[in-house]
């Protein structure tokens, strides 16, 4: 277990003073106000989609990730659809409007940016975090001048019921974070509405393309979320991060610069290093921000990201089982070539990374999903790799997705079928 009182965090990125002395207080913080010995792993995610894009956004998580199916409830506003990995891993939960023209928080901040306005209510929510004591966490995060969604004024109530609460969405990310006592294992514990099951056709769709990957051989070697990755503006990097060091039990696993595109990448991640039981949080920011960009015309594909589509979740990393495939390729490798050959799924350049005999690691962007706005990336840490990313991919990855991101695509979703 890392103690984030004596670690000193990796990387090339310089912090500023304000930054090293708040890190410290708010870790002498969460242990003082209890927060720490309360919460937790990571328990799930959240996406929303827009009305109407909910099965197939289901058949895209099935052919590209582990998460299967498991319970579904409807709301006065949502149906809810909740996934599960097989492995310990965070559940996701999947949320659709039951009025197309449904608006709230989301809704709103979409509308403001022109690469989101179409699918004006598809956004990443956030993270939930396991706590021993939902209502005293809440307690001391509001004395922490923290802010949670109010009963009152909150169209959807998934973001406060009875057994999950969420902060309002943070002004730096536009995301929002979930607590709840209860360990996912019985959804309907949860209280999320009334439940309800796919019909036998729908069922039927998703079962094809769960055989798909199956008959293909690919299903067993993803093995879950390694990372989320959250891009923001270079002014607000640091309050970010503090912001997300308060609200969780993670701790500043380190930044680097990453010079060839005028970015940093900044980690974090659970105190006992296991990814995949609850993945890190990372945040992209430009270096040199837009407004003075001028002066030396630098790459600048992450701030134009957040021009473009607003502060918002860039991508959901999975994990691929390291190896080598029977058929003479990586794991990694044998996952793409299937996806992109088989599944119709685009991807973005190349597999970046060379694992031959050395410790090493390999990983590919998706082009952005249409139905989540969400990237996909694959990860495979190979012979051991120990580190969590290499500056050489991020700036190879970063540049592969500028060059999809800098305006307005209507792109077409994945189209997964099974066939």
């Amino acid at each position: 277990m890392i103690n984030p009182l004596t670690y000193a965090p990796k990387g090339d990125k310089h912090n500023s003073e304000y930054f090293e002395e708040y890190r410290i207080k708010i870790f002498e913080r969460r242990k003082q106000s209890g927060l720490e010995d309360l919460l937790s792993d990571i328990v799930a995610i959240a996406v929303q989609v827009q009305t109407g894009d909910a099965l197939d956004y289901l058949k895209e998580l099935y052919a590209m990730t582990p998460y299967r199916y498991k319970n579904s409830y409807i709301t006065k506003t949502h149906k809810i659809y909740c996934l599960v990995n097989p492995v310990k891993s965070p559940a996701f939960f999947v949320l659709e409007p039951l009025n197309p023209h449904f608006t709230d928080d989301i809704t709103r901040i979409n509308k403001m940016y022109p690469n989101a306005r179409e699918k004006f209510n598809a956004r990443y929510i956030g993270e939930i975090f396991k706590t021993k004591n939902k209502k005293e966490t809440k307690r001391i995060l509001m004395s922490h001048d923290f802010v949670f969604h109010d009963p009152a004024i909150t169209e959807n109530k998934f973001y406060c019921n009875e057994k999950i609460e969420f902060t309002r969405m943070s002004d730096f990310t536009f995301n929002s974070m979930g607590y709840t006592e209860n360990d996912l294992v019985d959804f309907d514990s949860l209280e999320l509405g009334q439940p309800f099951r796919l019909t036998k056709a729908e069922e039927k769709e998703l079962q094809k393309v769960d055989q798909f990957t199956i008959d293909l051989g690919i299903k067993p070697l993803i093995k879950g979320i390694d990372h989320m990755a959250t891009r923001i503006l270079a002014g607000e990097r640091e309050d970010a991060i503090l912001e997300f060091l308060c609200l969780s039990n993670y701790y500043f696993w380190g930044a680097y610069n990453i010079y060839d595109m005028n970015s940093s990448t900044n980690v974090n991640r659970a105190p006992h290093g296991d990814d995949i039981r609850s993945p890190a949080k990372v945040f992209t920011a430009n270096n040199t921000p837009y407004m003075v960009n001028s002066f030396k015309k630098l790459p600048m594909p992450t701030e134009a990201f957040v021009r473009n589509y607003g502060r918002r979740m860039h991508h959901i990393a999975m994990e691929v089982v390291d190896g080598d495939h029977k058929s003479g390729m990586k794991n990694i490798e044998f996952v793409i070539n299937n996806l992109r050959d088989k599944a119709h799924v685009d991807f973005l350049a190349k597999v970046f990374g060379a694992c031959s005999d050395q410790p090493d690691l390999q990983q590919i962007f998706s082009k952005h999903s249409n139905l989540s706005l969400l990237i996909t990336e694959y990860v495979e840490r190979c012979h051991g790799f120990d580190g969590f990313f290499t500056k050489e991919n991020v700036a190879a990855l970063t540049e592969a997705a500028g060059l999809d991101e800098e305006v307005k695509h209507h792109h077409k979703h994945h189209g997964i079928t099974g066939d």
